[in-house]
């Protein structure tokens, strides 16, 4: 064996401290905390385990950036999120060894970058199509026009860990929103790999903040934050999605409640729509 071969294999390997993504950076959780969780390979790792306050710091990061994203040009948005596809795409090897690996998870990981792709490709042509010019019995213009809600809170899905935690984060971005995402609690890689993307790309700081924990813990605190404008109960279990709803009629959040979890098919407008709110505009002729 050659003295490099003996090296290598004595080697201890530099092990992956897994940190939340909270304004564009990496903290670890306030509480110091983690939990126990099954990567592909079996091995157990452990991701930070998030907790109140670290909700309360996202959504402050999240509100900060709003302002900047939301009066960025439809058409700027769609390149970032276009960015994001570029990158996740030179990263496809990675990604796939984190569902798992094999043809599955190959074809999840590139569905993945044709739905960003997708919703890129709608961030400056959506508004003409749930938009509208409303015919009036008077010399007015009068336009109806989609505007985004502010921080959603969102609980990506269990079962679907990096297609469908693209499916649900990219459309509420689209439309000028700044998220607040929990991640899947059981597979959570993904999702933290994912943010290593993010941080790289051109995407402002605090447009995506990705919490990892346990769903159940955080669920409550988004829905009851007053800060937080909508919520998409994609992740939470069927049986809290009732008292979530309750919780965020507090401050009259808009809640949506999937109908369809079909991971695999075409996207169409509901999520585009989910959390836009439609303002009417009237101006006098001749003015």
């Amino acid at each position: 064996m050659s003295k490099s071969s003996e090296s290598e294999s004595s080697r201890i390997p530099v092990r992956k401290t897994y940190k939340l993504f909270i304004g564009g950076e990496f903290p670890r959780s306030e509480s110091g905390r983690s939990y126990p969780a099954t990567a592909p390979s079996g091995e157990i790792v452990h991701p930070a385990q998030a907790s109140r306050k670290d909700v309360r710091d996202a959504v402050v990061a999240a509100r900060k950036a709003f302002g900047t994203w939301s009066t960025m040009t439809a058409y700027n948005r769609g390149q970032i999120i276009y960015r994001i596809a570029e990158m996740l795409e030179g990263r496809r090897e990675q990604f796939a060894a984190l569902l798992g690996g094999g043809d599955t998870s190959e074809a999840e990981v590139h569905a993945a970058i044709d739905r960003l792709v997708h919703y890129a490709g709608w961030a400056d042509k959506y508004a003409q199509i749930v938009g509208s010019t409303n015919p009036v019995a008077g010399p007015y213009f009068t336009f109806s026009l989609p505007e985004p809600s502010g921080v959603v809170g969102v609980l990506a899905p269990q079962d679907s860990s990096l297609l469908g935690l693209v499916s649900v984060v990219a459309p509420a971005i689209t439309t000028g929103n700044t998220v607040v995402v929990v991640a899947a609690q059981d597979h959570p890689l993904p999702a933290i790999s994912l943010a290593e993307v993010l941080a790289t790309s051109d995407l402002p700081g605090g447009v995506i903040n990705l919490l990892t924990g346990f769903t159940a813990e955080l669920a409550p605190w988004l829905a009851s934050h007053r800060d937080v404008n909508a919520l998409d109960l994609t992740g939470a279990a069927p049986g809290a999605r009732a008292d979530l709803q309750a919780a965020a009629a507090d401050n009259v959040k808009r809640a949506f409640v999937p109908r369809d979890t079909d991971w695999a098919a075409a996207p169409g407008l509901s999520r585009l729509t989910a959390f836009v709110e439609t303002k009417t505009v009237w101006h006098p002729i001749g003015v």
